[in-house]
């Protein structure tokens, strides 16, 4: 997800600590796995996500546990920002996957089409974005929305 929606990029240190998040919980990404066994594992850096798809959702339920760190390092370094504020009072409640072209253990990129389910002070809304995810030095990374 970029950062012109609703998370916001900061010249400052970000001051945002992940959500602890209980490891039998089910995983914000959507599929029927706890967090621990999903997401959580690539967010503790035991696995790397094997498709463009595993890591859009893993980044997705990054901003959902407001885990700043990993969505900065599954980044491209060419358009990653330097630092990353999560609001607070934004909740990321669903993740939907609409499409996605290419980006499997075959691929050197693809992209995924999605819809992310939020609350902002308590308002219920939803935004949509086709991303870009490349192999960067072997793994998924994040590059860019397309227009």
């Amino acid at each position: 997800m970029s950062t012109s929606r609703p998370g916001r990029r900061s010249a400052a240190r970000p001051h945002t600590r992940p959500v602890l998040h209980s490891p039998g919980a089910p995983c914000p990404c959507g599929l029927p796995a706890g967090y621990a066994d999903c997401c959580g594992r690539y967010h503790a850096g035991h696995a790397a996500a094997p498709t463009a798809e595993a890591l859009m959702r893993s980044r997705f339920t990054a901003y959902a546990v407001r885990d700043a760190a990993y969505v900065l390092r599954t980044w491209h370094p060419d358009t990653r920002p330097a630092d990353l504020d999560l609001d607070p009072h934004l909740r990321w409640e669903r993740l939907e996957i609409l499409g996605t072209t290419d980006g499997s253990a075959f691929h050197a990129e693809g992209t995924v089409t999605f819809r992310a389910h939020y609350a902002l002070r308590g308002e219920r809304d939803a935004m949509e974005e086709q991303s870009r995810f490349v192999r960067h030095d072997g793994a998924w990374v994040y590059v860019a929305p397309l227009p």
